[in-house]
């Protein structure tokens, strides 16, 4: 989309993708568990955001696990959302558990907390896919 790839213009879009995904959470979060406090609400709005930067961050390096074999930012993106969300939920399980519940209902599948691993996955692939999108790739973002 831009002329030259940025990486100021890859953490931009990565944090302003991340904070309304956070800011979803920080919305729902009143509704669905009103007995839980304001550090939860701001903990959803400052952790996606925190996840969009670290996204961003990650697509301005040369990803090459092994020789001959380079991570694409479709596979790098959803393992970092998903792994960050995976810490999320070991962090927070029962308050997570509780707005699964809250938001699904007590009878549902879906209700264990680590569905948000899942949510991580899908979040991290928009976010990733925005930031190579509009900020390009690989060391060149940087300015090298």
């Amino acid at each position: 989309m831009f002329a030259k790839p940025s990486l100021v213009t890859r953490i931009a879009v990565g944090k302003s993708i991340g904070f309304a995904f956070g800011l979803t959470g920080f919305l729902m979060v009143p509704y669905l568990l009103p007995e839980a406090g304001p550090t939860l609400r701001w903990g959803f709005l400052l952790w996606y955001t925190t996840l969009g930067a670290i996204i961003a961050i990650f697509g301005a390096f040369e990803r090459r696990p092994a020789p001959g074999l380079a991570l694409p930012w479709w596979l790098l993106a959803p393992m970092l959302g998903a792994w960050m969300n995976f810490v999320l939920t070991l962090l927070i399980y029962d308050q997570l558990q509780a707005f699964s519940v809250a938001l699904l209902g007590p009878g549902s599948r879906f209700t264990s907390p680590f569905w948000f691993v899942a949510e991580g996955v899908v979040v991290g692939l928009v976010i990733g896919y925005a930031c190579t999108r509009i900020g390009g790739e690989g060391p060149e973002t940087a300015g090298r």
